[in-house]
C-alpha cells in the first residue's frame, strides 16, 4: 500500500517538508479570540499567484508550530482554505491543500465516533478530548480551481473536519461543554509560552 497521497493520489516518494515550505514565509498564528476565527471565511475566487504565495507560507508556518493543518484564517487570511501533512491511523502520510472545503454528510447509522484527545496551533498549549467520525471526505478545489476530493480515516479524518470547521468560523472549544473549555483556557493560560518559545526554535531551525 502507498505510504504518501498527495493531494489525495499516490506517490512513491516525498520529502520531508512540501516543496511549498521552502518557497514560504512563516506568518503570525492567530488565536482564539481574535475575530478573524470565529466567522465564516469567504470563499476562494481568485486563483493564481497570490494564492500559490499563500499556500507557501501556510505549509512553512504549520511546520514551524508542528501542526498537522492549517486553516487560511489561522494566518489572519479570510478564505476558505487549508493546508495539511498528517498521518492516519495506519500511519500513512497525507499532504495537500484544498480550497472552499465541504464535508459530505455521512450516514448517522454508518459513523463511528473517536473521543480522542485535540489541540489546535490558535488554542497553544491545550489538548482536549472531541468526538469526532472516525472518517471523513471533503470536496473543494484545487489552487488552480480543479475539482478535489480528499478521504480520510481515523487521525487524518479528525484533521480534515477540524480545518474544515476552521473556515467555517468554529475552533475545537466550540464542541466542548462550557467546564471543558473554561478547562482548556487554563491549559492556554499555563502552555502558551512554552509553545511560542519551541515555535520560535524550530522557526530558527526551519530558516538555516
Amino acid at each position: 500500500m502507498p505510504r504518501v497521497f498527495v493531494q489525495g493520489k499516490p506517490v512513491t516518494s516525498y520529502p520531508r517538508l512540501t516543496p511549498e515550505a521552502a518557497r514560504g514565509s512563516v506568518r503570525r498564528i492567530t488565536e482564539v479570540g481574535e475575530e478573524v476565527l470565529h466567522k465564516a471565511c469567504r470563499d476562494v475566487t481568485e486563483f493564481g499567484p497570490d494564492l500559490a504565495a499563500l499556500i507557501d507560507d501556510m505549509f512553512l508556518t504549520m511546520y514551524v508550530a508542528d501542526g498537522a493543518g492549517l486553516a487560511a484564517n489561522q494566518v489572519g487570511v479570510d478564505l476558505r482554505l487549508f493546508v495539511y501533512d498528517c498521518p492516519d491511523d495506519d500511519g500513512v502520510r497525507h499532504v495537500g491543500h484544498i480550497a472552499n472545503p465541504v464535508l459530505d454528510p455521512l450516514d448517522p447509522a454508518g459513523r463511528r465516533l473517536l473521543d480522542e484527545g485535540e489541540g489546535c496551533l490558535s488554542v497553544p498549549g491545550a489538548v482536549m478530548d472531541v468526538p469526532r467520525p472516525d472518517r471523513a471526505v471533503v470536496r473543494g478545489v484545487d489552487r488552480d480551481g480543479n475539482a478535489l476530493v480528499i478521504e480520510g480515516t481515523g487521525y487524518f479524518a479528525r484533521c480534515l473536519q477540524h480545518e474544515t470547521d476552521h473556515v467555517n468560523g468554529r475552533v475545537y472549544l466550540d464542541r466542548l461543554s462550557k467546564r471543558e473549555r473554561k478547562d482548556a483556557l487554563r491549559q492556554v493560560a499555563e502552555g502558551r509560552e512554552r509553545v511560542l518559545a519551541r515555535r520560535a526554535v524550530k522557526e530558527t531551525e526551519l530558516s538555516r
